[in-house]
Parts: C-alpha cells; structure tokens; sequence
C-alpha cells in the first residue's frame, strides 16, 4: 500500500470540500507515492507524538488538529509546529490532518460525542447550506433504467433518509446531426424527434463531479444534455454540531454525572442550574459558544461544547443549561474514531492511536 490509498478513502468518505474557510485539511507534509509503513493517530501533532511515530516506524501520521493552521514564511525551530515539521522532514513522516472536514459530517466528531452519551435520533444542529445542486438529464425512454443505476451507485438521489430518489418528465426531444456528428440516433442532416425523458437528481456537491462522468459513461447520445443547478437548500448530512433526545430524561445533577463518568472528567464549567429535566441534547466538540443560539432554538435542554467565554456564560439566560467540559475533553475520542474508520477498510498495516496526552490545559 501507499500513503495516497488512505489519503483517498479518507477523502472520499470525508471531502475536503466540507472544511472551514479557516481550515487547513489535507496532506501538511509527504509524499503520497511512498509505501506505507504504519500510521499514528492523534488528536495534535507533538514533539513527543513524533517520537512516539518514530519508534513504533509509523510513517503517516493522522491528526485531527493540523500542525499548520495559516503560512508559514519561516522554519526556525523558535514554535513546536516548526519543531515538529523538522522532525517529520528528517525522518520522512507525513503529516496529515482531518479537522473540520470531520467536523461537519454527519459521522464524524459530533456522532461519536452523541453516541458516548447515549443520544438517540440524533441531526445535525446547523446544517450547511450551498453544498447541494440538482442534476437535470434529457434521455431516451428505454435507457432511464441504466442512467438510474449508474447515478445511485455515485451517491445521487439522496434525501436525508431516503435514497434512489429522482424526478421524470415524458416529454419529445428533437436534434439535427450535422456532416460531422456520429448520432446514436436519426441520420446526418435530418431532424430527428425522440421520446425522452427529464430525469431530476439531487447531487452532493463533493460528488458532482464523478456523478457527471458516471453520467456520459452510460448515456447513449454523443452529445449529452444536462443541466446543473444550485440548491440552497439546507444539506442535513453536513453541517456543525448535533442533537438529539435521551432515551429517558434525567435531572441535571445525574446528567452531569454520568456525562463526568463518560468523559473521565473531573470538573465542569457551567451556567447556573434551570432545575429542569434534561431530555433534548445539544453538542459540538472543540469550540462551539457560536451554536448556543441555534441550541436554544430547537429548544435543547443542555449545550455541552467548550471554549466559552466569561461574559458568554450569561447568554444562557436561563433558556439552557450550558456545560464548558473543555476543548481537548470533547474531542479526546476522535483517535478512536478514526483508527475504527481506518481498522475497518484496512487491514494489512500497523495502525496505533497515540498513547500521548497532548492536552495542553492542565488543572490543580
């Protein structure tokens, strides 16, 4: 194996089209043509989780925060990241991140903190909008089937828990070759009409340019007509944080409990207590105070995120329990998931979650 084939499925399961405008997925460092040793999965990338790489001959490590965040314009060994990348350099590690684009899909960080928990019929809290287009088709009567087929199997047709769906309109259609055409149908220079079809499909956009090709491939014309327009409907299968219901509701204090038993935790920051059952769960890993307004809109019970600030622990106002359990605690189970990504669709490399704490935050 090389390093690209999991560079591949990574991205095909996980495009890098659903990353922040702020992000830095992707490959940091390395060179996809070069065999796989082994990979190291982490949370950040250390000095220490070098080492760790280094002495397991892992040659790809997986992180979840990229080393780089924004350019850099100096390598001179003064930060941790450029510390970092000169030892990758030196013992040709590759580094690659799988950040927001992790985020914001519907299996990703946000699912695995969900089902820690215990939460079930669980969506997506901001759902993403402009990553949808609908793909139009003109074809012949008797080829719909396969331009079916072919389409489905790229991913097209879906609607949140739907799939194979699609829109047709009988119509005639009409075309004229000229001397150069090589028509499937109707001869040089005469007008040819055709009973066909308008096929509809709902096309993610990280899947819109294979749909097209699937599309020409088994389309019988030479010239194929089709449209492609922008949706800026809503797409629940991406977007940023999550919710859901308890399967029974608990008060707040056992709530809490069981959420510091879950999560190893030993303390949390909160708003003041609402002295009301919790039933309806909202959760973002990492930083997520920009979702509390959305959490109180589906009337969520609780938010538990991190990163708040002092000032807006008061935006609660009592509409919503908010629970701070810190940025590295939230996401702590992300090595986990993305080793059980990898373990499931690859076998024939050693793979290692990190046994590094790299959580930067310590409490006395």
């Amino acid at each position: 194996m090389h390093i690209r084939d999991i560079i591949e499925f990574i991205e095909n399961k996980f495009p890098l089209d659903l990353q922040e405008s702020y992000d830095n997925c992707g490959l940091t460092y390395g060179n996809r043509l070069n065999t796989l040793k082994g990979i190291l999965v982490c949370l950040d990338v250390t000095e220490k989780v070098v080492e760790e790489a280094i002495a397991k001959k892992c040659n790809l490590i997986v992180s979840h925060h990229p080393v780089i965040f924004q350019g850099l314009k100096k390598i001179n060994l003064k930060s941790m990241n450029c510390r970092v990348l000169e030892k990758c350099i030196k013992n040709d590690i590759a580094l690659y991140a799988l950040h927001t684009n992790l985020d914001n899909h519907y299996d990703g960080v946000n699912k695995e903190i969900m089902d820690r928990i215990g939460i079930e019929s669980t969506e997506i809290l901001l759902p993403k909008s402009n990553t949808l287009s609908k793909l139009v088709v003109y074809v012949p009567s008797e080829h719909i089937n396969n331009l079916d087929k072919a389409l489905f199997a790229q991913g097209a047709g879906g609607i949140g828990d739907y799939t194979e769906c699609s829109f047709r309109i009988r119509g005639e259609g009409s075309f004229k070759p000229n001397e150069q055409a090589k028509p499937v149908l109707g001869k040089k220079g005469k007008r040819e009409f055709v009973n066909e079809i308008r096929a509809e499909y709902l096309v993610r956009n990280t899947d819109l340019s294979d749909t097209v090709i699937a599309m020409k491939k088994v389309h019988p014309y030479e010239q194929v007509a089709y449209e492609i327009i922008a949706i800026e409907n809503n797409n629940k299968e991406f977007g940023s944080g999550m919710f859901g219901e308890l399967p029974k509701e608990m008060t707040e204090i056992e709530f809490l409990n069981q959420l510091k038993l879950n999560f190893n935790l030993n303390t949390v920051r909160h708003s003041a207590f609402r002295e009301k059952k919790i039933s309806k769960v909202a959760v973002c890993g990492g930083s997520g105070s920009f979702l509390l307004e959305h959490a109180k809109r589906i009337k969520a019970d609780v938010l538990i995120t991190s990163d708040f600030k002092y000032h807006e622990f008061f935006d609660a106002e009592n509409e919503i329990l908010i629970l701070d359990i810190g940025h590295w605690e939230s996401e702590q189970f992300t090595t986990n998931l993305i080793g059980r990504i990898l373990n499931e669709n690859f076998s024939n490399f050693g793979l290692h979650l990190t046994e590094v704490n790299t959580n930067p935050v310590n409490y006395f």
